[in-house]
């Protein structure tokens, strides 16, 4: 076609409101992010530092503590990582028998049982993604750490080993 030229692309609006409104866009979503609507599960609450007492040393890890139904309901479904030595600590308030799952969780968890004195009753490693199986506490316990599938071996964490946290009584 002789005699055609081309046109560039022209906004359908003014350069000035597509900066305005892309400035717009950039503060709701900002805000939708301070108020929890944006912000990644992971990040949702403040991590705490908790310390286990190992046969090699001390391991500290970071977890975000579950204290109502609600959380403990939740847990760490839905997330699709877990960074290492970082996790979810599940407060039960007494003592009892605790029956996990995986419902709805992506990566393969470890999940230490913790007794009231902070001792760790038993460890059950690299659960299975998605599995309805229940996963006992085997004895009552005060709380569950969850952390990465396979954490708890490479970091020499045991049963017996004792977490220290303001939860736990001490020994």
């Amino acid at each position: 076609m002789t005699g055609s030229t081309f046109r560039p692309f022209r906004f359908a609006f003014p350069l000035p409101r597509l900066h305005r409104a892309a400035r717009l866009l950039a503060g709701l979503a900002l805000a939708l992010a301070l108020a929890g609507g944006l912000a990644p599960a992971a990040g949702a609450a403040a991590l705490e530092p908790v310390e286990i007492v190992t046969k090699k040393g001390v391991v500290v890890i970071e977890v975000e503590v579950a204290r109502t139904a609600e959380q403990r309901a939740t847990g760490l479904m839905n997330r699709k990582s877990l960074a290492e030595r970082q996790g979810m600590l599940f407060d039960f308030a007494v003592d009892q028998p605790v029956y996990m799952w995986m419902k709805n969780t992506y990566i393969p968890l470890d999940m230490l049982f913790i007794r009231a004195d902070g001792s760790i009753a038993r460890i059950e490693e690299n659960t299975t993604p998605f599995s309805e199986r229940t996963i006992s506490s085997g004895e009552p316990v005060r709380a569950v750490i969850e952390i990465g599938g396979g954490q708890a071996r490479k970091l020499g964490v045991a049963a017996g080993d004792v977490v220290g946290n303001q939860l736990f009584r001490s020994h």
